[in-house]
């Protein structure tokens, strides 16, 4: 008989649990900024009591998302799927870090390409002598950072 009851109890935990589950990733229609869980909002209420009735009927996890999606709208799941519509939406972080880091390492050839540039600039055509060519070497190319060398990943990232 005690297992009976300790079946039972499994049961209601495991509903419990999903319910909450759910409930967290579920926004307030009324609140907006609370998920289900959170608020106390009739609404929010109605729709707890909801989906412990959809998992005790049988249904899935997906079916009951679906199901909310199809009554409330996408935006009623804190994590909306990833469809043509959303795409930019999800991928605006990718191009805009993409396009910090692309800015980033464009001045960062610039700067280490312009010395050489007026270096061939000046000697193209101009016989020099060898020791002239390493004169004009020394003056030109730029001395290194004072006390910093990139021991670190963060140091040789940032060119410090």
């Amino acid at each position: 008989m005690e297992s009976k009851e300790d079946e039972e109890l499994k049961k209601v935990q495991v509903v419990d649990a999903r319910a909450r589950n759910i409930s967290h990733n579920v926004r307030c229609t009324e609140c907006g900024s609370q998920s289900i869980e959170d608020s106390q909002a009739d609404i929010a209420i109605l729709l707890r009591k909801l989906i412990r009735d959809e998992i005790q009927s049988g249904k899935s996890d997906k079916e009951i998302y679906k199901k909310l999606e199809d009554d409330f709208g996408e935006t009623v799941l804190y994590a909306p799927k990833f469809d043509m519509q959303t795409a930019g939406l999800w991928l605006s972080p990718l191009l805009v870090a993409g396009a910090a880091g692309g800015l980033w390492a464009f001045k960062k050839h610039r700067q280490k390409t312009n010395v050489h540039i007026m270096v061939l600039d000046l000697v193209r055509g101009v016989p020099l002598t060898p020791k002239e060519k390493e004169t004009m070497l020394d003056i030109l190319t730029p001395p290194p950072p004072v006390g910093s060398t990139p021991s670190s990943w963060w140091g040789r990232w940032t060119g410090r």
